[in-house]
């Protein structure tokens, strides 16, 4: 007896033969290979940075995301504020997280943190390079008391 096909779908009349993969483009190639390096290297970078090193990271990247967010909001790409300007409210969240609030000073960051966030989420909404103008320098002195706490400690 004959086994009967539960599918409902007929066998095929030839072999199916596979299609050979198709041939990457060498430049295509090395951009990945680029992109892999570049992504070797900054987990390695993390994995091995000390806590305060790591704090300095998350800084610097607040401020690139924000300088990058005034950037894109001039050049009308609506799509590209939104990206970066949420990775640098997602910056604060983790910043604001991590705070021990047992000492006075990390009663004040919480209180920056949540003012600059404020900007954040206006310059988001609205799209309009002013709330970040106010976010920026208050971000970027926090970087550089950070880099300058960091250097007394050594």
């Amino acid at each position: 007896m004959a086994m009967r096909n539960p599918y409902n779908y007929a066998k095929p009349k030839a072999p199916i033969v596979p299609l050979a993969p198709a041939p990457k483009p060498q430049a295509l190639k090395s951009t990945v290979y680029h992109q892999n390096k570049s992504a070797d290297y900054l987990a390695q970078k993390i994995n091995s940075a000390r806590p305060e090193e790591l704090t300095l990271m998350l800084y610097e990247g607040l401020v690139k995301f924000i300088k990058q967010g005034q950037l894109f909001i001039e050049s009308k790409d609506v799509a590209s504020a939104h990206r970066v300007i949420t990775r640098g409210q997602a910056i604060i969240d983790e910043l604001s997280g991590t705070l021990d609030m047992t000492y006075d000073v990390s009663k004040g960051l919480s209180a920056l943190y949540a003012y600059i966030q404020e900007k954040l989420v206006d310059a988001n909404i609205k799209k309009e390079k002013a709330f970040l103008d106010e976010a920026l320098p208050i971000c970027e002195e926090i970087r550089d008391t950070w880099k300058e706490a960091m250097k007394n400690m050594r």
